[in-house]
């Protein structure tokens, strides 16, 4: 592939520490897909908020990735931007802020992420209006789906097409759902959606089940794994650290060791982006920890970039889309 400007300066001047991790990783990424690989990306954090649709859409439309692992932050906070995008306030100067401050801000609905503010009334009751009609549809007919499914038929719906405020170009959730592609999101109920769906559990006005569960996407993550781990496999493209990472990552070792299927292969790359302290036993481990755990194997290639994902994760992004 004929590289563009980005690629080149990345070639270029990204030639030691974690500037040259970034480069080894991206070119790990390539070849995994060029030999027949697929690759999961983990969304972690508020890498919605962050605005990685711009380039994480385009990586999904041309098919440089097969499944996402998120939070449901993420799951919903790409339509919330979507939606809501002019409302939306950012605050430069956040690490100065005051208690007052930020009470001020909770006042005026304004929901902060780091340097940017949510307008809840604009963004969270704005999906909220048009998803729990589609919750309460599935609930009358004892219908099933999981998070992402519901946020799949809400999109493709176009119920909000009117609302949009940004170029569904870069809403990774609009391309997702046109590809219908795997998203599993582990502890969704610890969200936005999640709380007001369970505000409706309480209420008496649905049940429970018509939300499909964390192990029920575990149960699924094992049958999808099994059936696209052959060949060069599966690969692990993890952003940040947290239940996006440490949800999916487990599915191998639950596969080997508790249910005793030793065929099943390891994860066939591994990469993680993190500015996280370096640990051990968590977010910040290094990825030789994660072979004692039975996810990675010896030869797993292995990269970490020690750096803030919103500024790497583009930039490995445009290695492989070449730009």
């Amino acid at each position: 592939m004929n590289k563009g400007p980005i690629s080149q300066f990345i070639q270029y001047h990204y030639r030691h520490f974690n500037a040259a991790a970034l480069v080894d990783a991206a070119k790990g990424y390539e070849q995994h897909l060029l030999e027949g690989g697929k690759m999961m990306i983990t969304l972690a954090g508020a890498m919605s908020t962050a605005e990685l649709g711009v380039s994480l859409a385009e990586m999904i439309r041309q098919g440089k990735v097969d499944i996402i692992s998120c939070t449901g932050a993420n799951l919903e906070e790409d339509i919330m931007n979507l939606v809501a995008h002019s409302h939306y306030k950012r605050i430069p100067h956040y690490r100065d802020l005051t208690p007052e401050q930020e009470w001020e801000l909770l006042e005026k609905g304004l929901n902060r992420v780091t340097d940017t503010c949510i307008p809840e009334d604009e963004a969270f009751r704005k999906i909220q209006h048009n998803i729990v009609k589609l919750w309460k549809d599935a609930d009358a007919k004892n219908e099933r789906y999981f998070p992402h499914e519901f946020m799949y038929k809400l999109l493709l719906s176009n119920v909000m097409e009117k609302d949009y405020e940004i170029d569904p170009k870069d809403s990774w959730m609009i391309a997702a759902a046109e590809k219908n592609l795997p998203i599993v999101v582990g502890g969704w109920e610890d969200s936005t959606m999640g709380n007001i769906f369970s505000s409706y559990i309480i209420k008496g006005e649905m049940k429970a089940t018509t939300m499909k569960s964390g192990i029920e996407y575990m149960v699924w993550l094992a049958d999808w794994y099994r059936k696209n781990s052959s060949g060069k496999g599966i690969g692990f493209f993890q952003i940040g650290g947290g239940i996006a990472g440490d949800f999916p990552i487990c599915v191998v070792p639950m596969m080997y060791q508790d249910l005793e299927w030793h065929d099943v292969p390891f994860w066939n790359y591994f990469c993680q982006i993190s500015d996280s302290t370096t640990s051990y036993g968590s977010s910040g481990a290094v990825p030789n920890e994660k072979i004692t755990w039975g996810k990675l194997d010896i030869k797993t290639p292995k990269y970490i970039v020690e750096s803030d994902a919103t500024i790497v994760a583009p930039l490995i992004f445009a290695w492989v889309l070449g730009w």
